[in-house]
């Protein structure tokens, strides 16, 4: 990971996706208990939206200023954070072993979202869902169409950010079940920003 990426852009991720997304947070934070496994922790802004239920939360963030932004935060929450690795491709937690498993806007930027997903499936418990806000391919062909224009540029940029990824149907692939999906345009620019939101769980 260069300095950019490091040093620099998780402080403007951390304003980006800040006050203009708390509501979108609290709603894919709803439901998560017991052990929850957090990918792309980042600054630590999900923390805030966390139910009483949940007695623990795992983090992966591979940003070394995400952690230090995410500190204040860490303090003030009423539940334990442990970071237990900075790679969402290869989680170093046994199988079967977390209740639920968070992602706010991480899922576009992972270079292989499928291996991730296969990875998020192995750790989580029969019965434990996923639950996900993140960055996707809009159902509009036509701005479907700019997303694929823009990613190469944008992607270098906004630290590998993808704009044009199917959430969908890469979670679907990981032999997960989608029980509840939607789509939005977020605010701003459609193509920069469509929304794929939902929870998906593992077979019992």
């Amino acid at each position: 990971m260069g300095f950019y990426d490091d040093q620099v852009l998780p402080r403007i991720v951390d304003l980006v996706l800040g006050r203009p997304v708390e509501e979108a947070r609290a709603r894919v934070a709803a439901g998560l208990s017991g052990e929850v496994l957090e990918i792309g922790f980042g600054s630590g802004r999900n923390v805030a939206h966390l139910p009483a239920g949940v007695t623990r939360l795992l983090a992966v963030e591979p940003a070394a200023v995400g952690r230090t932004l995410a500190a204040p935060r860490i303090a003030a929450a009423p539940v334990t954070v442990e970071f237990i690795g900075d790679d969402g491709q290869a989680l170093h937690l046994p199988d079967a072993s977390v209740d639920h498993v968070l992602t706010t806007w991480t899922l576009c930027t992972i270079p292989d979202t499928e291996r991730a997903l296969r990875e998020i499936h192995r750790v989580l418990r029969p019965g434990g869902t996923l639950h996900f806000t993140e960055h996707g391919r809009s159902p509009r062909p036509a701005v479907a169409r700019w997303q694929d224009r823009l990613t190469p540029a944008w992607s270098r940029i906004a630290g590998g950010c993808r704009l044009n990824r199917r959430i969908d149907d890469l979670v679907e692939k990981s032999g997960l079940t989608l029980e509840s999906a939607s789509t939005y345009p977020m605010r701003g620019t459609a193509q920069l920003g469509f929304a794929y939101e939902g929870i998906a769980s593992k077979p019992t």
